[in-house]
C-alpha cells in the first residue's frame, strides 16, 4: 500500500496561497479555448449538450490551449466508466509520460488505479465517489498536489519524493520513464478519452501565487 504523507505537510496548501479570481475554462456553449492532442480543433466526438462537455464518441483527449502552473481546478463530472483529468501536461501528444492523471471512474475500492487516485502513484484514502455527478477539486502548488472529491481530501503527494524513474517512494513500480520530481511544474489541463461516456460541467480554475 502506498505510504501516506503526513496531512500536516498539506493542511495549509490552499489557505496559505493567495488565490486569483476564478476563470471559467468551459463556457457551456462551444469548445472555445480547447484543442486536440495535435493542437488542432477538438475531435467531433467531444460535444456540448445542455451546457455540458461530453465525450460521446471516439474523440481522443481534449486540452486547454492555455497552460497552468500553480492552481486550484474545480469541476463536476459524471461518468459511465474510465476517464481522467490530466494536469500540468507538458506535451499533449504524450500525456502519459509528461502529465499527471487524476483518475475518474465509477465508485470502487481504493487503489492506485481507482477513482480519485493520482494514477499509478498514490491511492485515495477512501472511496468518496457517488453515482451521478461528483465534484472534483485539484490543487497544485510547487511539488504538492491535493485531490478532493465531494468535499473530502482523499489524495496527496509531494513530487519531490519521487526521485527514481519507474518507482514510487514505497518501492512499488509505476509506469513513468523519468522521476516525477523532474516533471514540468506547469502545463495543459486535459480530459481523457478511455472509451467511456463521460461528462464535465462547471469547469473553472484560479491561479495560486
Amino acid at each position: 500500500m502506498q505510504a501516506r504523507i503526513p496531512a500536516a505537510l498539506f493542511a495549509s496548501v490552499a489557505l496559505a496561497a493567495s488565490a486569483g479570481e476564478w476563470k471559467e475554462l468551459f463556457n457551456g456553449r462551444d469548445l472555445d479555448g480547447w484543442m486536440s492532442s495535435t493542437k488542432g480543433p477538438p475531435v467531433p466526438g467531444w460535444v456540448v449538450e445542455n451546457g455540458v462537455l461530453k465525450r460521446a464518441d471516439k474523440a481522443g483527449y481534449i486540452w486547454t490551449r492555455e497552460r497552468f502552473g500553480d492552481f486550484e481546478l474545480e469541476l463536476e463530472y459524471r461518468t459511465e466508466g474510465n476517464s481522467g483529468v490530466f494536469i500540468r501536461t507538458d506535451n499533449p501528444a504524450d500525456p502519459v509520460q509528461t502529465g499527471i492523471e487524476v483518475q475518474i471512474d465509477k465508485p470502487s475500492e481504493p487503489s492506485r488505479h481507482s477513482v480519485g487516485a493520482l494514477y499509478d502513484l498514490v491511492a485515495p484514502s477512501r472511496n468518496a465517489a457517488q453515482p451521478g455527478w461528483n465534484r472534483l477539486n485539484i490543487i497544485a502548488r510547487g511539488p504538492r498536489i491535493e485531490v478532493r472529491l465531494n468535499g473530502h481530501l482523499i489524495t496527496e503527494m509531494d513530487l519531490d519524493r519521487w526521485t527514481v524513474a519507474g518507482q514510487n517512494p514505497d518501492g512499488s513500480k509505476n509506469k513513468f520513464k523519468k522521476p516525477l520530481k523532474e516533471f514540468a511544474r506547469e502545463g495543459h489541463v486535459g480530459f481523457q478519452d478511455h472509451g467511456a461516456v463521460v461528462e464535465f460541467r462547471n469547469i473553472r480554475i484560479r491561479t495560486l501565487d
